[in-house]
């Protein structure tokens, strides 16, 4: 069980990153610019430094997303994380988790960021009982979602050898190559490099819990 006294060092690094990091009113890239000309961009990682994301998603569950509309790859990278993520049927769940939370607005406004987004089926490895009782604690809640949130966009390359400090405080470590990635060792990217208005977004099949 999360200490709910840890809520207020996470709410501290959550108001500090996305603070320094947030950009109300930014302009979506316009259509079709998603997956060529966005992408061949350099973006702030976070650090000050420059990093390149790649262009295309890779890995079996991008299957599993619309091939057109806002829930598309292209649909999404019109809007910004929490409402691309609403418009994409393989994260309902963690939409749900994330309004739960109060944290659709955080998220939206918050400008060059990495989440780790779990699918529907990612939560539902969690005992039913269990996901309730997160879902209806709000502090807790609050801890495990900022915790797959890191700044800056990485690209794929980025994630080889990765260890990154999650909004939530904890560091999340990543490993791999090519088009096979894993985080904290056994979360699986089914779905990488998914771009939208403010993030890069990785789909993974496991909820990846802080310590």
């Amino acid at each position: 069980m999360i200490r709910k006294s840890m809520l207020a060092g996470a709410a501290a690094v959550l108001a500090l990153g996305l603070t320094a990091c947030s950009g109300m009113g930014e302009e979506a890239p316009a259509e079709g610019a998603a997956t060529e000309e966005s992408t061949e961009q350099g973006t702030d990682n976070g650090g000050g430094e420059m990093t390149e994301t790649a262009g295309e998603n890779f890995g079996p569950g991008c299957e599993a997303v619309p091939a057109d509309g806002a829930g598309s790859f292209e649909g999404m990278a019109q809007d910004p994380v929490a409402t691309a993520a609403s418009n994409n049927p393989v994260l309902s769940t963690l939409v749900t988790a994330v309004t739960e939370a109060d944290l659709v607005d955080t998220l939206n406004s918050a400008e060059d960021i990495t989440v780790f987004a779990p699918t529907n089926d990612a939560f539902e490895k969690i005992p039913q009982e269990d996901l309730d009782a997160l879902l209806a604690d709000q502090e807790q809640l609050t801890e495990v979602l900022t915790y797959h949130v890191v700044e800056g966009r990485h690209a794929p390359a980025d994630l080889e050898d990765g260890t990154f400090t999650s909004l939530q405080g904890g560091d999340v470590t990543t490993e791999g190559a090519g088009e096979d990635f894993t985080v904290n060792g056994d979360s699986k990217v089914v779905c990488g490099n998914v771009q939208t208005a403010n993030a890069t977004v990785y789909i993974v099949d496991t909820v990846l819990m802080p310590e």
